[in-house]
């Protein structure tokens, strides 16, 4: 009996030690995880874990030689609003540096964001050289069809093209209720009512005829009737759990690999070979937004203008089309021009006419 009671205290001793060791590795563990903001650390700020909820992010591509323009629309997307905004800054290799240091170095040094590289190795076989307007097969022009693939960690994202300008609260657009079974948000092409004259008057195309050559069986075979209404791509709210779900990167995919095939859409048709595929994949399964959260089309003409009241009242701005506000000729540049943000590095500069004096 004496011999059990003895081997019962050793083994409880024992079973003390092991707790104790578990005790200590799970602390030793937590002590020195990387932290969040150490992984980030070269590359942004990252968001606190707290307010996490009440963030809103953004998602944003800069090319090297269009810097200046992601820059002009991140300031006047934290200009205008109270909200904590987390900025994803997608960008290729070769601009991972230039971007850290056109923040850094500028106004903008007090942004909270993170800058994902984007691998083009993905388009590799699902894009056809174009002449028609090459800029538009930049690789930075398809980020938005692998949103599930970057490194951000929020389950809901706005994203915003390069040439957009922000001048309302960006959590009113963030805040929009998604529909059931709904990937996304767009403005829809015919909700513009006040801009319909413009668009007729720059040969703007607002349905999937303009778009889709529905001389192609397989485009005839979607079912889509060549008159209803598109939307753009630029600007929208993206619910990452439901783009998932649905695999919209796969269908997307398939897309750009069709086209590839048949040539059933190009850029000289649709003024870009990016959107086809969203208005395909997205073709009546999408929440539609305020109409005044995406003023477009300010880029298809070097003259031809909106009224200023109408401008002052947008939420948000777009220079789509080749006539971009930071080059020239260009419309109503004084509205994009306010939220430039200078180059450090003065490699990034402005167009502008010689002044006569």
């Amino acid at each position: 009996m004496a011999l059990l009671r003895k081997i019962n205290r050793v083994l409880l001793v024992l079973l003390v030690l092991m707790v104790c060791l578990l005790l200590h590795s799970t602390f030793l563990r937590a002590s020195t995880r990387p932290k969040l903001s150490d992984r980030w650390k070269s590359f942004g700020k990252a968001p606190q874990v707290p307010d996490a909820d009440a963030v809103v992010p953004v998602i944003i591509c800069s090319s090297e030689e269009r810097m200046g323009a992601s820059m002009a629309t991140i300031n006047s997307v934290k200009s205008n609003t109270d909200a904590s905004v987390f900025f994803y800054i997608v960008t290729l290799r070769d601009a991972v540096k230039p971007t850290k240091q056109y923040i850094e170095k500028s106004k903008l040094k007090g942004i909270r964001y993170k800058i994902v590289e984007f691998n083009p190795m993905v388009l590799k076989g699902k894009v056809k050289p174009d002449s028609s307007r090459p800029d538009l097969l930049h690789p930075l022009n398809f980020v938005r069809y692998y949103l599930p693939l970057l490194d951000i960690s929020h389950k809901r994202v706005i994203y915003l093209d390069d040439d957009v300008i922000v001048q309302a609260n960006i959590r009113d657009l963030f805040n929009i209720k998604l529909k059931p079974g709904h990937a996304a948000a767009f403005a829809s092409d015919c909700d513009l009512p006040s801009t319909h004259e413009m668009v007729r008057s720059i040969g703007m195309q607002t349905t999937y005829m303009g778009f889709l050559d529905y001389r192609k069986k397989a485009v005839r075979d979607l079912g889509i009737h060549p008159r209803d209404c598109s939307f753009n791509p630029g600007v929208f709210v993206a619910d990452i759990d439901e783009w998932k779900k649905q695999k919209i990167t796969k269908q997307l995919e398939k897309w750009m690999e069709e086209n590839f095939r048949q040539n059933i859409y190009s850029s000289a048709m649709a003024g870009g070979v990016a959107t086809p595929p969203m208005l395909i994949v997205f073709h009546d399964k999408f929440t539609t937004v305020d109409p005044m959260w995406h003023v477009r089309h300010l880029g298809w003409s070097p003259d031809a203008r909106y009224s200023e009241n109408y401008l002052q009242e947008a939420r948000l701005l777009h220079w789509n089309g080749p006539f971009k506000p930071w080059s020239y000729p260009a419309v109503h540049l004084d509205l994009w021009e306010k939220w430039y943000v200078p180059d450090p590095s003065g490699k990034f500069s402005l167009e502008r006419p010689e002044s006569d004096s």
